[in-house]
């Protein structure tokens, strides 16, 4: 079975075996299963009737991850545009429709608002929520998120600027089951760092309050085993805030946070019993260089 590289619908449906025609809907799905979402819809999906609903059994739809399709393609300024993000949508809301409300992970980047409350209304089983990128994903969403789905136990919320800490204080109340939470920014003063492709607009949106983040942290979610706060504003503070709060830490990354200092952060881990590993600053950072994409760059579209 193939696919031009065009990605145009091929007639495969007259090319199949009297075989292939005549498998029984258990054996299709055994099949099926091994395929990931972006392979079933560019193969069985357009092979014929009878492949198609096969593909739409809620048992193929409990999880939603483009993350990989994302990581094999270059990154494009073109993402963060509202048609690319309708797209994204469009794509999350049909596979919630088919799981008829089983979806229980989502990995994602560029959808918006729209999407994820669509999905929190009526996924209550989530559990992997990863929404990397999303810079039309704010608290009205992430509230429905906390509010419907209490068996979250792993959140991705870098790189998305229009969450709160609002929506923190909500996840710690009501989703006593996280485990890990990723709050990762965008580099600002790392000069290694590949140029960034997002607007200009968006970066200077930079959330600067990461101190009141560590304390909501600290205060609501003490069960949590990993956190990632890679390039915020976090200050001694704010790090020991989440050190008292949550002493069941095994992993966190810190690395670009370049207000904290060595000594502050061996005074953090001293008290962390089950911590297994630190991704520390650097702390010999160069002076700050502001790394930004702008459209004559040549990595820009």
């Amino acid at each position: 079975m193939e696919v031009n590289d065009e990605g145009e619908k091929l007639k495969m449906g007259s090319l199949l075996s009297p075989g292939w025609a005549d498998l029984t809907r258990e054996c299709l799905i055994d099949i099926f299963s091994r395929l990931s979402v972006d392979q079933r819809w560019i193969g069985p999906m357009l092979v014929c009737k009878t492949w198609m609903n096969v593909c739409h059994d809620p048992l193929f739809n409990t999880i939603f991850d483009l993350e990989t399709r994302f990581q094999s393609f270059p990154e494009s300024i073109n993402w963060w545009n509202p048609e690319y993000e309708d797209k994204v949508d469009s794509f999350l809301r049909s596979v919630v429709d088919r799981s008829e409300g089983g979806l229980t992970e989502i990995r994602v980047r560029h959808c918006t608002d729209r999407s994820l409350s669509y999905a929190a209304e009526r996924c209550p089983k989530l559990e992997v929520l990863w929404i990397k990128s999303c810079p039309n994903v704010t608290d009205a969403s992430m509230t429905k998120i906390a509010s419907n789905c209490p068996n979250l136990k792993e959140l991705d919320m870098s790189y998305s600027y229009g969450i709160s800490h609002e929506s923190l204080v909500m996840l710690g109340r009501n989703c006593n089951n996280l485990k890990i939470l990723k709050r990762n920014l965008y580099p600002r003063l790392d000069p290694n760092m590949p140029t960034i492709i997002a607007p200009l607009d968006y970066l200077a949106t930079y959330p600067k309050h990461a101190n009141v983040e560590a304390e909501v942290i600290g205060r609501h979610m003490p069960q949590l085993k990993q956190l990632e706060f890679r390039y915020t504003t976090l200050t001694a503070k704010g790090l020991a805030l989440v050190g008292e709060g949550c002493s069941d830490l095994e992993y966190v990354d810190l690395y670009g946070c370049i207000s904290l200092r060595s000594e502050e952060i061996t005074r953090f881990t001293s008290s962390l019993m089950s911590l297994r590993e630190i991704n520390k600053p650097n702390f010999m950072f160069p002076m700050a260089i502001l790394r930004m994409s702008r459209p004559d760059h040549p990595r820009y579209g």
